[in-house]
């Protein structure tokens, strides 16, 4: 079992906090570990329309340099995370969904991150504009058939772990998977 002796924050601002802790292991022997805390629960959206599309967003990620194939999501700054869900469905689609379902919990990075998230299932979709792409740094939103989802997972297209443990939550919830 971990233990922890002294913690200490190295950094911190708005979004983030990291911490240094001391640590003794399972086996015994003493170390240092870093822990990146998330500030507040991130929410990632599964939104299906009528048509049996998957909506997908294309951003540039400035962590990795490359351009990323997501879900809607973002960081819920606060907010009820349903509240924060319909808020990033429509900033980075300009959708909103007159259906919600919390599909469950995820956390990202857990080997060296607290940090939280929910993913919610959006259907009864409806395109209302407003999208902030140019704020939020996307490149291009999309519909896209389940099955093509499904075939760009499975060729490597999507790579963001959030968005591979979203859908298969939401492809869970829409009895694609058991």
């Amino acid at each position: 079992m971990w233990s922890t002796s002294e913690s200490r924050a190295v950094y911190e601002n708005a979004w983030i906090r990291v911490r240094e802790d001391q640590v003794r292991r399972p086996d015994g022997t003493r170390g240092i570990y870093g822990v990146v805390e998330v500030r507040s629960p991130a929410v990632f959206v599964v939104a299906v329309t009528d048509d049996d599309e998957i909506l997908l967003v294309t951003l540039h990620r400035y962590t990795t340099g490359r351009s990323s194939i997501e879900v809607p999501s973002g960081g819920s700054d606060g907010e009820d995370l349903l509240v924060a869900a319909r808020r990033e469905l429509r900033e980075e689609s300009g959708y909103e969904a007159a259906q919600w379902r919390a599909l469950g919990e995820v956390q990202s990075l857990n080997g060296v991150a607290a940090a939280p998230g929910r993913v919610f299932l959006a259907t009864g979709l409806t395109l209302v504009g407003g999208a902030e792409l140019e704020t939020e740094g996307i490149e291009t939103v999309r519909a896209v058939p389940v099955a093509e989802v499904v075939a760009m997972v499975g060729r490597g297209e999507i790579t963001d772990n959030e968005t591979l443990g979203a859908l298969l939550l939401g492809l869970v919830a829409l009895g694609r998977v058991s």
